[in-house]
């Protein structure tokens, strides 16, 4: 039986002659993943919508449909990552997937113990050649399927900045260096991102990228590599996978970005539930809206959702 979000292809189903039920969640995607995302990038952050479609659009609605409709206790999917339950612990917890290059865990980092507990990943046991094999083994049309980079808005759009001006109108402003001395124009902060070095349309003897983004004043800043860097950041919106949560540091390897590398780093809980996280050496790029993710070897702890206050 395959159950599915409106809008995606059923291929296979029709080639097997398995049941196939469609929810249609229009609306849910539109609050949870639209709104959101024009909300975070007008607000001059980035926001990360895989995690977010995950918690409320996929697993969630999935499983309250696969109980209440189909009376099934539990669903899959064809993410690339493992579930293990620990006794030790009472814990269901979130751990990569062998292929470390498919590895997609960094985006699963908001689901729930209930959801763990209910969810099969028969694909995080093997490598994305073996999957690929086996399609083609039982003739499936997915065997020699594309391999897709890209979100699904920008699949559909063609860029993440043609889908934003669909619903964000031009804001002309000023690009500035950190002194505030103006180098430049923009015609929306929305199109820009932390870390960005394309696209600037600034003429400067060294290589400048985007170092901040302030809507109040609607000014992108700019600056050298050194000063994207920074030595810790706060984490709000915090889920704790696959241990409680603690109430002391703990060390970890935190990622902030899904291309990124896992590096050391110090987790300490904080007040409100978030975290702040202290890196062993200054991290490139930690971008407000992004998750950071923090790893016990291949154990996924928890993360969370960075918040626009950084420390360099």
């Amino acid at each position: 039986m395959l159950l599915r979000r409106h809008g995606r292809c059923g291929a296979v189903v029709r080639t097997d002659g398995i049941a196939h039920h469609i929810v249609d969640i229009r609306e849910t995607f539109q609050a949870n993943i639209i709104d959101y995302l024009v909300e975070g990038y007008g607000a001059g952050v980035t926001p990360l919508p895989c995690s977010q479609c995950n918690k409320a659009v996929k697993f969630g609605p999935m499983l309250d449909y696969a109980r209440q409709e189909l009376g099934a206790d539990k669903i899959a999917t064809g993410h690339y990552a493992r579930i293990q339950f620990n006794e030790g612990t009472n814990r269901y917890q979130l751990w990569r997937a062998i292929d470390r290059s498919k590895d997609q865990s960094y985006f699963l980092y908001d689901l729930s113990q209930d959801i763990l507990a209910h969810t099969l990943f028969p694909l995080g046991n093997q490598p994305k050649t073996e999957t690929r094999r086996m399609a083609g083994e039982f003739g499936l049309s997915t065997a020699s399927k594309p391999e897709s980079q890209d979100l699904c808005l920008i699949e559909a759009h063609g860029s993440m900045q043609k889908f934003l001006d669909k619903f964000l109108m031009p804001k002309p402003g000023d690009i500035v260096d950190e002194s505030g001395q103006v180098l430049g124009q923009h015609n929306g902060i929305h199109h820009y991102t932390i870390g960005q070095r394309k696209g600037l349309g600034i003429a400067a003897a060294n290589p400048l990228y985007v170092v901040g983004l302030d809507a109040g004043r609607n000014q992108v800043i700019v600056g050298d590599r050194s000063s994207g860097h920074h030595s810790e950041c706060t984490v709000q919106r915090v889920n704790w996978v696959s241990i409680a949560p603690p109430t002391a540091p703990i060390a970890a390897e935190v990622q902030v970005r899904y291309r990124s590398p896992a590096v050391p780093a110090t987790v300490i809980p904080i007040e409100d539930g978030r975290v702040k996280i202290i890196f062993d050496e200054p991290q490139f790029s930690v971008t407000p809206g992004q998750a950071a993710v923090w790893y016990d070897g291949e154990i996924l702890l928890g993360g969370g959702v960075i918040d626009p206050q950084t420390k360099a």
